[in-house]
């Protein structure tokens, strides 16, 4: 036997590996599998160049506790180690490195290297145990080894009477982490971390029914049968080609990566480069909807099928987290507990491919199958609408795929869109005005005013539209859009021709100073001639003024502080209406201001303006003038 300490200057190194290295207690468990599956993997490789001649057969690693003895024991069938090789890399390698580590990083423990640059994840261990034992046989014809370490520098390293190839761990649990002796702890961190390892885990056993024979007696009992229980699927999607797999695989692997969501997702997209980086995964667009809800079940991000975390923010670009699935790649840099991203050129140059690859895609899905990707537009358009905001790039591409739909269901590009209304609603400026709603319910008679002069009415209903549209006019100078309720509709497409107003300039006067009088501060009166026919009392909302507001309540863009302020109004009052007419020559001031407030009270109602009091006052009035 031998017995040695190891030569650092730190007396005792655990209780700082515990203290700088890892915040996360439970990754111990990560890192264990991990080192048994790299052990299981090199040995494959040395096998199929003929370094090793041994048969690999089907290895495995189990996990296994014994919560009487305050043990777990974590056993791999992979290379396995000499005395000569568990004194270089556990006693001299990885303590060096912790202690190179330490005297590097303390101060900064968040930034620091690879985890595997310093041999560091076996002494994860040392976070929940008190005593580490290796048991190990290499699959050299050596004899097998057993070392010992309780923390200190102190070791002890002798010989071992295990014949079969691989190695076996044992942890004696610390009084603070009894909890890692639970089943349903440890199934929990299995299933979190290692649920697609490329080898087999396993972990206990299990019943599994045996089919009912076909001639049994109708009294017959099936019969159970007890098997390991592999916690792993070796083989996830991501791993093999598209074309080996189906629409169906696809939407198998969603629901085995979130077993508690019931719908399936729109579509998918499968990500496979190995130039200039590693990269594979799959990415699911999920049903979203309008409202920008907070991702419960986020993207996964692996390293070589080890599970990393689900904070992929710089990796994917910011748009793109509200999709859903996997990213796997040996080539992003994290940091020594794997839980963050070190800043890198390479992970902005991962974010601009997985951002032109689902670019590319979008257009391919658009172009093969355009009515069902319209069918699908309102289930991802949030997604879309906050790429063309947030990314340069893919706003380049949008144009192809991103949709534009009216009040009636038909769908354009910009393209078609600029093509189709140029003839009908270029103003004499030569502007081509774009018409919008933003709830076909609650601007229902504007977009009807619309409709009737032929104009089409976009429905561009999400939160963040007032921006986007703002950035679509800085990039086409000859466009502007316009919601259908900003103002009267001659007014919002400017022809040449002028409706003659049957008030003279006096009478206009006249009548503005009786309105002035009833009407409150919040909306500023406007006389236009318009058809005898329009209404009376239109209520519009300044396009600019509404866009800023709604811009500074989204945030990032408009102007500073006006998300609070208050609502302002126009009244449009027609002049050549018989109400205008009513109101100007009735000579009782209580019959006149009444004319008003009933007419603006109507004008209210159809903006959805009057609410509470105000609305309970209007209905008794109403009442009262039908008795």
């Amino acid at each position: 036997m031998t017995t040695g300490k190891i030569n650092v200057s730190v007396e005792n190194i655990f209780p700082l590996i515990k203290k700088f290295l890892y915040s996360d207690h439970e990754i111990f468990l990560r890192e264990l599998i991990s080192n048994g599956t790299d052990a299981t993997l090199k040995l494959k490789h040395l096998i199929s160049i003929g370094e090793a001649k041994v048969e690999y057969g089907n290895p495995f690693i189990e996990v296994k506790i014994d919560k009487e003895g305050k043990k777990i024991h974590i056993i791999d069938q992979g290379l396995g180690m000499t005395a000569d090789e568990v004194e270089k890399y556990i006693n001299q390698v990885a303590f060096s490195g912790a202690e190179e580590f330490l005297d590097k990083y303390k101060d900064s423990a968040k930034d620091s290297g690879i985890i595997g640059h310093f041999g560091l994840g076996f002494y994860s261990a040392f976070m929940v145990a008190e005593k580490v034992e290796i048991i190990t046989k290499s699959y050299k014809d050596e004899p097998a080894a057993h070392w010992t370490c309780d923390g200190s520098p102190e070791f002890t390293l002798e010989p071992a009477d295990k014949t079969s190839r691989g190695t076996e761990i044992i942890l004696h649990i610390a009084e603070d982490s009894l909890e890692f002796l639970e089943d349903s702890k440890i199934s929990g961190l299995l299933n979190k971390y290692n649920k697609f390892m490329p080898i087999p885990i396993k972990f206990g056993t299990r019943t599994e029914t045996l089919p009912k024979p076909e001639d049994a007696p109708e009294d017959y009992v099936n019969e159970t049968l007890e098997v390991d229980n592999i916690i792993n699927n070796p083989n996830p999607a991501w791993t093999k080609q598209p074309t080996e797999l189906s629409d169906e695989d696809y939407k198998n692997f969603y629901r085995e990566l979130y077993p508690m969501q019931f719908e399936d997702p729109l579509f998918h997209i499968h990500l496979n480069v190995d130039y200039p980086f590693n990269l594979t995964g799959i990415l699911y667009f999920p049903k979203l909807g309008s409202d920008m809800q907070i991702q419960k079940d986020k993207i996964q991000l692996y390293q070589n099928q080890v599970y990393v975390t689900d904070n992929v923010e710089g990796i994917v670009p910011e748009f793109l987290t509200m999709l859903k699935g996997v990213i796997d790649s040996p080539d992003i840099p994290l940091n020594v507990s794997r839980s963050g991203l070190q800043a890198d050129g390479a992970v902005k140059k991962i974010s601009n491919y997985i951002t032109r690859k689902v670019a590319d895609k979008l257009k391919a899905l658009f172009n093969e199958n355009r009515a069902d990707f319209e069918a699908k537009w309102n289930d991802i358009k949030i997604v879309l609408e906050y790429g063309m905001l947030s990314e340069d790039k893919f706003y380049e591409k949008a144009g192809a795929f991103v949709l534009y739909p009216t009040v009636d269901d038909t769908y354009f590009t910009l393209e078609e869109l600029k093509e189709k209304l140029k003839e009908n609603q270029t103003d004499k400026d030569g502007k081509l005005v774009v018409l919008y709603a933003g709830n076909k319910e609650a601007q229902h008679s504007y977009i009807e005013t619309a409709k009737e002069k032929g104009y089409e009415v976009l429905l561009l209903d999400s939160p963040i539209i007032s921006h986007l549209i703002q950035k679509i006019e800085g990039d086409n100078k000859d466009v502007t859009f316009v919601r259908v309720d900003s103002d009267h509709i001659d007014n919002l497409i400017k022809k040449d021709e002028n409706t003659i107003s049957k008030l003279s300039d006096e009478e206009k006067e006249t009548l503005k100073t009786s309105l002035e009088a009833y009407i409150p501060k919040a909306y500023s009166v406007q006389l236009e001639a318009m058809d005898s026919q329009a209404a009376p009392f239109i209520i519009t909302q300044p396009e600019f003024m509404r866009r800023m507001k709604e811009m500074s309540q989204s945030g990032g863009g408009g102007m500073f502080g006006m998300g609070n302020m208050p609502e302002m109004y126009n009244l449009v009052v027609n002049t050549n209406s018989d109400l205008a007419s009513s109101i100007l020559n009735t000579e009782d001031k209580t019959h006149q201001e009444h004319l008003v407030k009933q007419a603006l009270d109507l004008a209210k109602l159809s903006q959805n303006l009057l609410k509470g009091e105000a609305l309970t006052a209007f209905v008794k009035r109403s009442f009262e003038m039908i008795k």
